[in-house]
């Protein structure tokens, strides 16, 4: 029987800061140490044969955190998209942004188009971050653009189901997310991917997101491949075929 390998997997990163007031250091070295635990999972999930995976960075609600520490986000957001874009150039990972980017300091917003445009070619798998990001927003936007084209004239109300709020989500073209993975103890979706993980499989472990390696990833993938995924159905039908 084939191992099931999830297309889409989804990650909320959780306990930076944490992870750094247990080694009694300042939140933003666990944010720094997370960023290698992003590095050990990009490439964990490509040899796996995960098609897409999304990160989620930094969400719309992030900005109530304190100055400094939005500040010094948005810095080391800058140092990995320079540092890590060879590596996924290297290893055939495409990078893509989602979320309002358009909220982000101008310098920011360049480096990832840049970023964006130097991995365009690769065809492996696609790393989406999700940064300024939230399910309620994404939703919020698709409706507009919706409403928009009815007001012009372009789409009847009658034209409106899930398959067309769908076709204006931040992407669109991509699979729903198979394996929802939280980290850091929380029991949660805090507005991440809504929609999306409409009939996703929801894992939550304890491990603080700096300690999230190899092995923790792959203790995911197996409780995945343990479920049955019935959408609906019963699991008789599910067997019968």
């Amino acid at each position: 029987m084939t191992r099931a390998i999830p297309s889409h997997v989804a990650i909320i990163m959780d306990g930076n800061g944490r992870w750094a007031q247990q080694q009694g250091k300042a939140r933003h070295f666990g944010h720094k140490a997370g960023v290698k635990s992003v590095r050990s999972t990009v490439e964990n999930a490509a040899k796996a044969g995960v098609k897409v995976l999304t990160l989620f960075a930094f969400s719309s609600e992030n900005w109530q955190r304190p100055q400094a520490e939005v500040s010094m986000l948005m810095e080391l957001f800058m140092i990995a998209l320079d540092k890590e874009v060879k590596r996924l150039v290297k290893n055939n990972v495409r990078l893509r942004i989602i979320g309002d980017t358009s909220a982000f300091p101008e310098k920011l917003q360049q480096r990832i188009v840049k970023s964006e445009e130097k991995t365009a070619d690769s065809d492996g798998m696609l790393l989406q971050i999700a940064a300024n990001y939230g399910g309620r927003w994404d939703i919020t936007q698709s409706v507009k653009t919706i409403s928009s084209k009815i007001k012009s004239g372009e789409l009847e109300v009658n034209d409106v189901s899930e398959s067309l709020i769908s076709q204006y989500l931040s992407f669109a073209q991509m699979p729903d997310v198979d394996l929802f993975i939280r980290t850091g103890g929380e029991l949660r979706i805090s507005n991440f991917i809504l929609w999306q993980a409409a009939y996703a499989e929801l894992y939550f472990c304890d491990v603080l997101w700096p300690d999230f390696d190899a092995k923790q990833f792959q203790l995911a993938l197996d409780d995945y491949a343990g479920r049955q995924r019935r959408f609906g159905k019963t699991s008789e039908q599910i067997v019968s075929g």
